[in-house]
């Protein structure tokens, strides 16, 4: 335990003055990505270098989350109540406020290495400062910018009747940064570390624990304590189901799961608790879509179909609210352990979690623990469970149950069955179902994660992005055993029909989001054995009037090269493309593209010289359009088996259906031959139904002022008819 007192503040302003006297006048803040961020004390910073010109402020970070606004007075009527329920008093980093209305003062800059996506794209300084780098890269990369004040929100809690603090939702970075900063420190560097205690903020176990005295300065006072950002969940719709559908039966039973958030992340846990749960209905679907008919091979050497009988291990830099009902479902129920000779025996299958007599002689057997017993070996048996806690080690001799002396060497037949009788302990202990290295949701999750017990809390394990994301390292022989037929699953925007893939920008330069751990997670899949990288992407994507493929060509940007090639998905199929050449990939990608581009892309291929003149794509492949994938899964929208929000939905039933309004009347009003249609509808539409009160009443315009209002509501009322809503 460090010595080191940290200084308590109950007054942020208080906090952001020490800073500055250690510090000096220029001011590099490393905060975490993601709801990690210490707001009250980044806005009260904020706010005090604005007011000083003779202070520079740099902020270091990635994920700037914002509480949503609308643009229109619409979105507007419909996001507040929302808002204000769903995230409280959550307070808005003020710097991405004034990022949004160019109002940076030029003493202060943002660089962040991964944006919320799509967030910033029209944001110049946010465009211009952006970092390039892998999630891994991190922790180097801020230190290369200067910081030298890292920060952000703790969880705090007695543990074994020590006052510990917990880094919650970001130990990703935090954790490789705090040694960099000592030795920053040491190197005689002013560096400051500030802690923001959170109520809110759910305690995590394991690495995520660290000691108070691991920061400099700590903010504790009620007062400071804001909701965390929920992202609420989105809706599934039916090519997202369809990109689910397909990967859940590409993950194998006993092995590793990546996902990442959003509604195909969704869809992939919905299809994996439906093949665990109603797998009947899972297979009957997976027939009626003919997944089963064209990739029977591949899910048979790959996946499989059947329910999880020793189900999935999470190992996934976001942990996602997925994972968390994934557990709470029975599916996320293989646990690993921090020790490699453990682990081997496991996966071997000559152990299981159930400790008997056998489980100390293969120990023994295998070389894993010496005959004469020393100290350090008997506290391994104990941390595993192998031994209960009634044996002791003492001078040579085992102490069981507090009186009982034998010595401390099972090739004696007493020791051993006195041990076997009373010493062994009943199923092994410290095994980890998920490793995540940052976790954000909906408030549902911080709630539940906020009241798990603490022995299903202590099977998650928050830890360091170079522990989940890394394979190289002190920790490759343990990861590659805990890591067995890993299934990383990422989306991705375009890919090319030579197998590159475009994530994380657009080739004038514009960036998205940020390349993240996907690099990362598809080129462990290619080091790892019986790994794969799964990169799902729906076929076209629209833009006002206008749709576009998502399988191109070629593109002026790319995130993961070809050479590292593996399954990519659409709602139309899975294409595998390890170990291809380069015509077979381009055979396999234009079988899962939609049919309209299928011909243009075949013609530069052939114009390239990438595939034979003559060749046809298959008539079974040329009818990949979105109402083919309508009529497969309408049955099943029916009958409720394929809900919008399959995971829970901060919504209220007025608040889904009103979502389908705006979202159907935008798109009709931006129309040239759709916008006078809607307008001439709205205003021969009859008098207001009674059911439409209630919606009206939602958006404050069940008693409209002026002409604007009326004719509002007149559009949302012939939408809600038409939809057939009232």
């Amino acid at each position: 335990m460090p010595q080191q007192s940290p200084v308590y503040f109950e007054d942020v302003e208080g906090c952001v003055e020490d800073i500055i006297a250690r510090v000096g006048t220029r001011i590099v803040l490393g905060i975490p990505l993601g709801i990690g961020k210490p707001n009250p004390l980044v806005n009260t910073l904020y706010r005090r270098v604005k007011a000083d010109p003779q202070l520079h402020l740099k902020i270091v970070t990635a994920i700037t989350v914002e509480v949503p606004k609308g643009s229109s007075d619409l979105e507007k009527r419909f996001l507040g109540p929302f808002v204000e329920r769903v995230f409280g008093n959550y307070p808005d980093l003020e710097y991405a406020v004034d990022l949004r209305t160019g109002r940076i003062p030029p003493n202060v800059e943002v660089a962040e290495f991964f944006f919320k996506p799509g967030g910033f794209m029209n944001v110049p300084m946010q465009q211009q400062n952006y970092i390039s780098a892998n999630y891994t890269h991190a922790a180097r990369d801020l230190m290369e910018s200067g910081i030298n004040v890292l920060a952000q929100q703790v969880a705090q809690r007695e543990v074994d009747g020590e006052l510990r603090f917990s880094l919650g939702s970001n130990p990703d970075v935090t954790l490789d940064l705090l040694p960099m900063v000592a030795e920053a420190r040491r190197q005689g560097r002013a560096m400051v570390t500030v802690a923001e205690v959170n109520r809110e903020m759910p305690f995590m176990y394991h690495d995520a624990m660290v000691w108070p005295g691991d920061f400099d300065l700590v903010i504790d006072h009620p007062r400071y304590d804001f909701r965390l950002f929920g992202a609420p969940n989105m809706p599934v719709d039916d090519a997202d189901y369809l990109l689910g559908l397909q990967a859940s039966a590409l993950i194998r039973d006993g092995g590793t799961l990546q996902i990442g958030i959003g509604c195909l992340g969704d869809a992939i846990v919905h299809f994996c608790r439906m093949r665990h749960q109603q797998n009947l209905i899972y297979q009957e679907l997976l027939a009626e879509t003919r997944i089963l008919d064209r990739y029977a091979d591949l899910i048979g050497r790959i996946g499989g179909t059947a329910p999880f009988v020793q189900g999935l291990y999470g190992s996934s830099e976001m942990f996602v609210n997925g994972f968390l009902s994934l557990y709470q479902d029975g599916i996320l129920k293989r646990q690993v352990y921090d020790s490699v000779p453990l682990q081997r025996l496991l996966n071997e299958g000559v152990i299981s979690e159930s400790v008997d007599e056998r489980t100390l002689r293969v120990l023994l057997e295998r070389g894993v623990i010496p005959a004469r017993l020393t100290g350090p070996d008997v506290n391994f048996l104990r941390q595993f469970g192998i031994f209960n806690d009634q044996v002791c080690y003492a001078d040579g001799e085992l102490i069981i149950g507090g009186e009982r002396r034998v010595l401390a060497e099972l090739d004696h037949p007493d020791s051993w069955a006195a041990l076997i009788k009373e010493g062994l302990g009943d199923r092994l202990k410290g095994g980890i179902v998920m490793h995540g290295g940052f976790f954000m949701g909906p408030q549902s999750f911080y709630e539940t994660l906020r009241t798990l017990s603490e022995a299903d809390s202590q099977r998650i394990g928050m830890t360091t992005v170079q522990k989940v994301n890394h394979l190289f390292g002190p920790h490759q022989e343990l990861a590659i055993l805990q890591r067995r037929d890993a299934r990383f699953i990422n989306t991705t925007i375009m890919v090319a029909l030579l197998g590159a893939a475009v994530s994380d920008g657009l080739e004038n330069g514009q960036v998205i989001s940020g390349v993240g751990g996907q690099y990362n997670f598809v080129a462990m899949a290619h080091e790892l054995p019986d790994a794969r990288s799964i990169l799902m992407l729906r076929s076209t994507r629209e833009s006002g009037l206008s749709v576009s493929s998502n399988i191109v060509w070629n593109y002026g940007h790319i995130t993961i090269p070809r050479h590292l090639r593996d399954i990519v998905i659409t709602e139309y199929g899975i294409a595998d493309l390890r170990g291809r050449s380069d015509w077979e990939v381009i055979v396999a990608l234009l079988n899962v593209t939609d049919s309209r581009y299928q011909p243009e892309l075949l013609e530069k291929a052939k114009r390239a010289g990438k595939i034979p003149l003559d060749y046809e794509i298959p008539q079974r492949y040329c009818y990949n359009t979105p109402g083919k994938i309508q009529a497969r899964l309408a049955k099943y929208r029916k009958s409720g088996l394929l809900p919008d929000f399959p995971l829970g939905t901060d919504f209220t039933e007025e608040e889904i259906i009103l979502g389908r309004v705006l979202k159907g009347l935008k798109a009709r009003l931006a129309t040239k031959g759709d916008l006078m249609k809607t307008i001439v509808r709205a205003m021969t539409t009859g008098p207001t139904p009674e059911a439409a009160k209630r919606y009206l009443a939602r958006l404050n315009l069940d008693q409209p002022s002026g002409q604007k209002e009326r004719m509002i509501q007149r559009l949302i009322v012939a939408e809600l008819i038409a939809g057939g809503y009232v």
